[in-house]
């Protein structure tokens, strides 16, 4: 284990992830990473704490104090609504020389689930903390949990860009009623997309079964990309359909490098596009999990909860009828 780092250290490069923040104590957690420990995890979230790290607690001034105005800030930014293969995203784009892949610090949910009043004191350094790399020729790339889409345009700077990756509602819906976790996790975080959705003025009836409650998550989460979009019209935002990627992965991603200005060699993305990642399950490469797979699963649920599936499509159709942000997020993601 290592001391705490001094600002000069924090500012120097990436080793020094700034992990977590507790905004009650004013603290920082940070934790020693290199290029390998950051193209390996699969999320820098809590989990990461399930393996021995060198983690360190520093006041969160001294953060502060690394953050000046020399320093970078052109981070690329993915948001997404979540189960839309922005993890597999990542993994592609940090196997092209240069990129820094980054995903999902805990510290980018920790501040979007602040109050609005706290979050303001600990915005300002972000940019500059996630655009840390190991070299001037590195760019680091940095996959946002889907809560942060909220802060999205607190965290991209003027002229900088952002992809935001989404699904077709019934796709989305279906994918999500085909996992057994992915069907949990929409039961707990039901009140609080209902509570956002409630802030945006958008009311939906109560669900009637997962189905529902699936629609309600995309409404959720797509019009929170479209309000971002909306305060972002300074920055650059490509928008990417998933399952419009899978279709021509090594097209779709030779656009998505040229968005970023990343410098990859075609035969070396045809490589990664058609490599053994895009058979695996990005969130545990341990498990397999390819386009056909995830093709055939939302076939399934189409099958088999499809009258469910319509009834959530024709739920947020009406609602869209009193919502001009749910309207242009329909509009977006037409099958």
């Amino acid at each position: 284990m290592s001391s705490a780092p001094t600002p000069d250290e924090i500012a120097r490069d990436a080793t020094w992830l700034v992990h977590a923040l507790d905004p009650a104590a004013g603290v920082a957690r940070l934790v020693a990473m290199n290029r390998d420990s950051y193209r390996a995890a699969s999320f820098l979230d809590d989990r990461l704490m399930q393996q021995p790290v060198d983690a360190q607690i520093v006041p969160w001034p001294d953060v502060e104090a690394a953050v000046d105005n020399s320093l970078r800030e052109d981070a690329r930014w993915i948001f997404h609504i979540g189960h839309v293969g922005s993890t597999l995203i990542s993994r592609l784009l940090g196997e092209i020389e240069g990129v820094l892949a980054i995903r999902e610090p805990r510290i980018l949910r920790d501040i979007a689930l602040c109050p609005a009043e706290v979050r303001q004191s600990y915005l300002k350094p972000l940019p500059t903390l996630m655009s840390r790399t190991f070299s001037d020729n590195e760019t680091a790339c940095v996959k946002a949990t889907s809560f942060a889409s909220e802060i999205a345009s607190d965290l991209v700077p003027m002229g900088e860009r952002a992809l935001f990756m989404f699904a077709t509602p019934r796709n989305y819906i279906a994918s999500i009623l085909a996992g057994e976790n992915s069907v949990k996790e929409l039961h707990a975080l039901a009140s609080y997309r209902a509570g956002r959705l409630a802030g945006r003025g958008i009311e939906l009836p109560p669900p009637r079964n997962d189905a529902d409650r699936a629609a309600a998550g995309w409404a959720c989460e797509m019009t929170t990309l479209e309000a971002a979009a909306g305060a972002m019209t300074d920055r650059r935002i490509r928008w990417a359909d998933f399952d419009r990627i899978l279709r021509n992965a090594t097209v779709e991603l030779a656009h998505i490098t040229d968005f970023f200005g990343f410098n990859a060699d075609p035969g070396r993305l045809e490589a990664v596009a058609q490599g053994p990642l895009m058979q695996r399950y990005s969130k545990d490469p341990n498990y397999e999990y390819s386009p056909r797979l995830r093709g055939d699963l939302i076939a399934q649920e189409l099958r088999l909860q499809g009258r469910d599936i319509e009834g959530g499509l024709a739920m947020l159709r009406s609602a869209s009828e009193k919502s001009p942000l749910l309207a242009r997020a329909l509009a977006r993601a037409e099958d």
